[in-house]
């Protein structure tokens, strides 16, 4: 995102994991932020710009922001694994840069899927302060419940026009658990000419 962006590699159950942290400027960091990306196999990467709005949002917030490849996607190692790698990796990266102190996660359409498994998880042992998934693909995988102590500490965003996950599907997702979702009217999937409008209602929930 800018020169203070720092690269690093950790260990991940398949090898390599590249990873890329941004941090407040100045102040008292108020913890540290996982941020999973859409699917490995239609481009998706720790670059995407939603996850990159989202890494802003989190700094802005006070925050320092991790974002990381999956497994097969850029310098990783391994290959592709339908979501059981990724959430090993999430895992993994969560151990390692955040084994302790608060903790918030993020995910964009196959990350938001990817998220939610990690939250079920890692339960009662390490809850997220902030949950923000965006663009949650629950028409292509099987997205996990958020537990009903989260609901509040949780922010779901999603394009009202959203033609690679029909907003129908996230519906049908959210009505079960009677979770509350922040549609966007007028948006689609990769929020295209709304990306100021993504940062600063994700930068509202992290504020309240």
């Amino acid at each position: 995102m800018n020169s203070a962006t720092q690269s690093f590699m950790l260990q991940g159950a398949s090898g390599s994991i590249e990873a890329l942290r941004d941090a407040p400027a100045e102040g008292q960091v108020r913890g540290t932020a996982v941020i999973a990306h859409p699917h490995p196999l239609f481009g998706g990467s720790m670059q995407n710009k939603v996850v990159q709005t989202l890494a802003r949002a989190f700094v802005q917030c006070g925050w320092q922001a991790i974002r990381f490849n999956f497994r097969g996607v850029g310098a990783s190692a391994g290959s592709y694994d339908e979501g059981r790698g990724e959430v090993a990796d999430m895992l993994a990266l969560i151990e390692q840069v955040a084994p302790q102190g608060p903790l918030a996660l993020a995910g964009f359409s196959f990350g938001a899927f990817v998220t939610s498994h990690v939250v079920q998880t890692l339960g009662d042992a390490r809850r997220p302060e902030k949950l923000v998934l965006v663009g949650t693909a629950a028409s292509r995988f099987a997205v996990a419940p958020i537990s009903s102590d989260l609901h509040e500490r949780t922010l779901v965003l999603h394009g009202e026009l959203d033609d690679t996950v029909p907003l129908s599907s996230v519906m049908d997702w959210a009505r079960p658990q009677t979770l509350p979702i922040t549609v966007i009217p007028g948006v689609e999937h990769f929020f295209h000419g709304q990306l100021p409008l993504l940062k600063a209602l994700v930068m509202r929930h992290l504020s309240a």
